[in-house]
This record gives structure tokens, sequence and C-alpha cells, in this order.
């Protein structure tokens, strides 16, 4: 995501033109857009497949990692004991749906790992054990994919499978990268730049490249991809082991309480059965939220992979949700990116010929959308100017420089770039910048538009400047709303370019980002990114480039792109397969998603707990003491019949919850005050009311049976 104001390299991606499938967005509704291979569903064949998942996981080491599971799997055992010792019709039912209520939440955390092994065996498919052609001292030999080793050099030619993640560094060639992304479009690869990187399992459609390696065996991200859907990496993040923490304090809480009630019970002559208070605890523990938390975790991750975004950590997630500021780059995130040159302006006393040759002979070597662009322009307007001079030595573009050009044969140079850093260079040489170059800048940035200065140094004199290149850029449909829902979020945009302040304001204004930072270098992107987190601000940005890797490094939340640098897909800790910047707002929302599950189901079901001990209390005590029938405002059939009604909505609450868990709850543009608001309305209430309703209706049918 390295700006330009010159005609380097607009990191736009690849353009994707193929058919895309239609899957769930974030708040569980279709969406088209991205998505690699078919991936696991919510279908009877996935829940079908989970049962036996559920049951494995009554393994009593399985549920110790969840201790709010492991207290009701306890109490499972305790109630089949003394079911065996004293059996009745009342304990027999208790016991069954006390394991049931065991199996439903074991149920939910295996569909979702079900779902991940689902995907996990469609990207498995597309990972082959290829034989690569490995180039040692300029030998071929044909090796294993599993035996090359970081740094290793492979060939790979048309029909080829590439057999690890890695740089292209010789050669260009049309890529397959469905297997990865679920593109059709193919995609070009070739050395140098931001378009290098490879990824191990896609294929070569045309041409020859030399791929060096990057990664170890078992180390591609491919390999990340399939363990993180699987589950084999997925770690609890620390919201989760401070929400697991809670959980476990009130499960202490309400034993303590368990326990000391009956020695209470005893002292007031109403002692109840031991079946009876392993009935209560389990209803008044956080069962719910214990029984969906784990799954909660898997199904946002599932999220972020369904959208080809691998997070190399459950806390990079988390911390989307919380990001209170976004830095996006301007070109290919905020604009089209494929800026095109419009015209070109010469100042006083340079003849426009002169200068277009010069712009010509500056962007020869340039083969970015805006190089070639400027070509096109002057041959368009002035007709073919020959061939470059032979001995010409063509400079690249650098972040640090924002200019390229030629050096001349006979000792001069020709530079383009950004108007600051030509102006300063032409200084530099001890020339002089007339008014007529401000003014010219000016013009084009006061509409949106990206000037270059186009300067030239004779061999025996100081620089001067021939005029300016105006190239245009156009916002993208819909992005202001886009930042309008995330200004509802509390979540400020910051636009980044490299552009000069005025062409920088024109854009931001336009696209209605909060703030922006113009003229940016590697340098000043970390120092802003150091800057918001002193204010105790989470940050987020995406970039693909090397000179973004200490920004992605230090960011809370770096997004790499697939195509870009090496150095960039280490810095950050998640990796866009598809390449696309505007993934980034995507990443934040399914984060931001992931905390509002959670949040509203821990909501719900403390709040169910209320409505459980109006049905259990008055139950076990009323025959003791007769005026806690007034707290009977159910109107419950009998004392059996309400403490059995409670368990079973215990248990079948789980299986209502797991869509929710799994899809998640809907993402609403909102601030985070109006969010708690909307929360305890919605499932706060709810949760109070639905038990009401529930163990009522199903008070009717036990009573019928018991």
């Amino acid at each position: 995501m390295n700006t330009r104001t010159d005609t380097g390299p607009t990191r736009t991606g690849p353009t994707r033109t193929g058919p895309r499938a239609s899957l769930p967005d974030p708040a569980g509704g279709a969406r088209a857009g991205a998505q690699g291979p078919t991936r696991g569903g919510f279908g009877s064949e996935v829940i079908i497949a989970a049962i036996p998942g559920a049951f494995r996981r009554l393994d009593p080491r399985h549920l110790l990692r969840q201790p709010v599971l492991f207290v009701v799997w306890v109490g499972s055992v305790l109630a089949t004991v003394l079911t065996v010792l004293h059996p009745s019709v009342f304990s027999v039912g208790l016991v069954i749906w006390l394991w049931a209520t065991v199996l439903f939440a074991n149920l939910a955390e295996a569909i979702a790992e079900g779902r991940g092994k689902a995907q996990a065996a469609s990207l498995r498919a597309a990972r082959t054990d290829a034989v690569a052609r490995r180039l040692t001292d300029g030998i071929e030999e044909s090796v294993p994919a599993s035996a090359l080793s970081r740094g290793d050099l492979v060939v790979v030619e048309a029909g080829e499978v590439i057999p690890g993640d890695g740089d292209v560094v010789e050669g260009v060639a049309s890529v397959d990268e469905s297997a990865i992304t679920g593109e059709s479009a193919p995609v070009i690869r070739e050395s140098g730049g931001d378009r290098s990187a490879v990824t191990g399992g896609t294929r070569v459609l045309s041409d020859r490249i030399v791929v060096k390696i990057t990664q170890q065996p078992g180390e591609s991200f491919l390999d990340k991809m399939i363990a993180l859907v699987e589950g084999a990496d997925r770690r609890r993040t620390p919201n989760e082991v401070a929400l697991t923490i809670v959980l476990s304090a009130l499960t202490i809480i309400f034993l303590l309480a368990v326990v000391t009630l009956q020695a209470f019970a005893v002292y007031s002559g109403g002692q109840q059965q031991v079946i009876v208070l392993v009935a209560l605890l389990v209803c008044l523990i956080p069962t719910t939220i214990g029984a969906l938390l784990s799954a909660i975790g898997i199904a946002g991750m599932d999220r972020l992979v369904r959208r080809n975004v691998l997070a190399m950590s459950g806390r990079a997630v988390e911390a989307a949700g919380d990001v209170g500021v976004l830095l996006l780059d301007k070109t290919g995130t905020i604009t089209h990116g494929n800026r095109q040159a419009r015209e070109i302006t010469p100042v006083r006393g340079v003849e426009v010929a002169d200068l277009a040759a010069a712009a010509r002979l500056s962007s020869l070597a340039d083969e970015t959308p805006e190089g070639r662009s400027i070509v096109d322009l002057v041959a368009a307007d002035h007709g073919a100017l020959g061939d470059a001079p032979p001995g010409c030595a063509f400079v690249a573009f650098t972040a640090q420089t924002r200019m390229s050009g030629v050096d001349l044969p006979g000792g001069g140079c020709i530079r383009k770039g950004a108007a600051s850093a030509c102006v300063a260079w032409v200084r530099a040489t001890g020339g002089t910048v007339g008014d007529d170059i401000t003014e010219a800048v000016d013009r084009v940035a006061a509409v949106g538009g990206t000037p270059l200065v186009v300067a030239e140094q004779p061999a025996d004199g100081p620089a001067r400047c021939l005029g300016v290149i105006f190239l245009a850029d156009v916002v993208k449909d819909g992005i202001s709303e886009r930042f309008d829902a995330l200004r509802a979020m509390g979540i400020r945009t910051v636009m980044i370019t490299g552009d000069n302040r005025r062409t920088a304001a024109h854009i931001a204004a336009e696209a209605g980002v909060d703030d922006f930072l113009a003229e940016a270098r590697p340098e000043d992107k970390v120092a802003l990114i150091t800057a918001e987190q002193a204010k105790g601000h989470l940050v987020a940005m995406a970039g693909d480039g090397t000179n973004d890797a200490p920004a992605l490094a230090r960011a809370d939340v770096g997004v790499a792109m697939n195509t870009g640098t090496t150095a960039a897909k280490e810095a950050g800790n998640m990796v866009d397969l598809d390449s696309d910047p505007t993934k980034l707002i995507e990443t934040v929302e399914i984060g931001k998603q992931l905390l509002m599950t959670r949040g509203a189901l821990t909501t719900f079901s403390i709040a169910n707990d209320v409505a459980k001990y109006f049905a259990i209390i008055p139950a076990m005590f009323a025959a003791v003491f007769p005026q806690l029938a007034v707290l009977n405002i159910m109107g419950l059939s009998s004392p059996s019949s309400a403490i059995l009604s409670a368990v079973i909505f215990n248990a079948l609450i789980i299986v209502a919850l797991i869509p929710l868990a799994l899809k998640g709850v809907r993402s609403r543009a909102r601030s985070a005050a109006d969010l708690l608001r909307r929360n305890l309305l919605i499932y706060g209430v709810g949760g109070l009311i639905a038990p009401f309703i529930g163990i009522k209706l199903i008070d009717l049918v036990v009573s019928l049976l018991v």
C-alpha cells in the first residue's frame, strides 16, 4: 500500500472478473463476493457428521477446558449414580436432560469445527505433493515439494503447480489462483514490484517463472489455512479467557450457594434431594454461554477465512473488533487507483513539445498504469517521438525519493514525481522554481487530481522545472457510505497518501474520511500509528510493500496483501488472499461482530437465570413454606414438573442458539453505547421473557407425562 505521487507502481491488486459464489455476509445474509472453494455450510450433513464428535467430547479431559460444562458433566454423573440407586420417572427424566445439556453444548462446538473441516477438505484438495524443479548452481533437479527449503529456487512453467509459497525472481506468468481465492480469472505474477508473491498449490497457466521459496514445508499459507479452519491452531483469545474466568467465578458462587442452601433447607425441615440440587445448580450457572463460547470463537475465525483472510491469531480478530482508528491508503482503496494522465502543462519558457518528450522519455520504462498512460497521452497528442537514446539509465521510483526518471548518456538527467520532491531536487541543484509551477500544481490538486512535476538538469548547469502532468483519479462509488457506517461505530478513518496536501484534502472531503496524512513516507505511517496508540486507540492498517512492513508490525491489526512482498506478509498479523485493501473494512466489521455475538449471548444467558430461579425455588420449598407459592408466577403444575421443565428448557435453548452463535449477531452501524442499549433490550429483556414462556409451554407437556 505504498502511496504514489509519481509513476511508480500503484497497488491496485489483480483484476477480478471471474464468477463469484454468493456466501453469507457477517450478519448472516447473502453476500456476493469473495471466496474460495466451497467451504462448509450449516446443513443437515454437517449436523449429522458432528454428532459422533459431540459424544467424543464427553471425555472429561476435553471438558476440563470448559469449567461450566465440566460442572454440568460432574452433576450429570452424580445424578446418574443416584438414579441407578433410587430410580423414578422424575429422576430418569432429569438425568436424560442433564446429559442432553452436555451433548448439545458439545454439538455446538462440533458443528463449528465440522464446518471448518469441510473447508479444510476443499483446501486440502488443492494441496498436492508436487514435484519441484529445483535450481542448484544453474542445474535443474527434480525433488518432492516437501523437500524444498527456504531460499531454494524452483522453475515453474505453463501447466505446472507452484510447489510452495515464494517470490517470483525471474520472468512473468499468468497464474490460476482459484484453488485458494475461488477466483476463476487468472492473475499476472512477475519479478520485482508488488505482484511477485505466489502461493503454493496455484497453477501457472502461461510462460515460465523462477520462484524463490520463502516458507519451509508445512508452513505455507495453505497449510496455515487448513490448520486454522480445522481448529488445530485455535488458541483462546484474551477476551475469551477473561470471560471464561468470569463464568468460572459465577459457577463457583452458585455452587457455594446451592451447597449452603441444603444446610438451610435441613434446618427449616425442607431437606432436598441431591438430584434436585444438581438440577438447580445446572440451571443457575451460565450454562448457555458456557456451551456456546467455544463455537462463537471458531465461527468468528470461520467467517474471516470465508472472506479469504488468514488471521495469524484470534487475538488479531478480537483487536479488529476493538479498532478505534482505521488507516487506509488512497490509491486502490478509496480511489480506483488506475490514475490516468489527462493533460500536460508546460511552464513559461518551455515548449509543450519539449515537456512531452521529457515526460515520455522518463516514462518509457514505467510499466504502471500511470506510466503507460503518459506514453499514450504523448503519442496521441504529439505522435511517435522515437526510442530512448542508447546508453540511457532509467531510475526507479523509491518511497524515499518519491521520484523516478532517466539519466541521459551525455550527463544530463530527467526526473518526474511528487511536486514537493521534484521542487526540492531542483533547488538542491541550484535551480530556481517559479510561481507558475506552484500555480499549476495547485490547479491540479484543487480538483482532486495528482500533479506530477517533470524537471530536467543539463550536464553543465542547475535543474529546472519543465511542467506538470495531471493524473486523474476517481473516488469509488459507495465508499463515503461505508465511512459513514464506520463513523457511526465510533471508528475514525484516516486516509494515507503521498499526494500533496491540497490533492489529499480534496479526495478526503469527497470520500468522507475523518482525517488524512499527505506526502506520507514509511516513517510517517509508523509515527502516526504510534501517536494514535499513545492516545489509547487500537489501530488497523493494510499494506503490501516492504516499506509498509514497519507500520504493519506496529499496528494492532496489520492486514498484508497476498500479492505483496514477503516482508509485508511476515510483518502483518493477517493476510488477505484476495489482495483487496478495502477488505480491511470488512475485517473490522467481522471482529466487531464477534465481540457483539459473545456479549449478546452472555447477556441472554445470565438473564435466563432469573426466570429459572422463579421456576425452581418455589417448587423446591412450596411444601415447607406455602407462602412461596406467590412466586410461582408461571403457574407451573407441580414441583417435579417445574424442575424438569426448567432443565429441559436449559438444554433446548442451547440448540436454539447454535445458529445464532455460528452466524453471528447482525452487525449494526452504531456507537458502542447504542449497541449496549440494543443488546440489553433485545438479549437482556428477551433473556428474561423467553424462559417464562418456554418453561410454561414445556410444563404443559411434562405435566401430562410425569
